[in-house]
């Protein structure tokens, strides 16, 4: 069964425009000054949720907060406590990677996502564009 959607994909994709259009002259590095908040999270909520229908399974949880998280990706099922593959990071890098202006790998490199696991490579899924 897919997962369910809380987030209309009009409007998460729409806020993700929205993200990427005023962002697009480097003004605010989180985006909320120049889109606010509201949009900020409903475009991490979308595409947390596209991660999601795009890689199912609950091997990986991959959470960006205060915004949400999701479980994601085919393997072994996590079903109590912390879960083995985690990637965590904010709501600017994590619409960065989601929209293809940040590479994986940059963001790794960088520190700015925090991953453990095996199974907690999010590059063959990004960018979801």
């Amino acid at each position: 069964m897919p997962p369910r959607r809380r987030v209309d994909p009009a409007a998460g994709a729409e806020a993700l425009g929205a993200w990427a259009v005023g962002t697009a002259a480097g003004e605010a590095g989180s985006g909320e000054a120049a889109v606010g908040r509201s949009v900020v999270a409903t475009a991490v909520r979308y595409s947390l949720e596209e991660l999601a229908a795009r890689a199912p399974g609950r091997s990986v949880e991959v959470r960006v907060p205060p915004y949400g998280a999701v479980q994601c990706i085919e393997g072994p099922r996590h079903t109590r406590g912390t879960p083995t593959n985690v990637v965590e990071t904010d709501a600017a890098t994590w619409l960065a990677l989601a929209a293809g202006r940040l590479t994986w790998a940059e963001a790794e490199a960088s520190g700015a996502v925090r991953s453990s696991g095996i199974r907690a490579d999010l590059a063959p899924y990004l960018p979801l564009q």
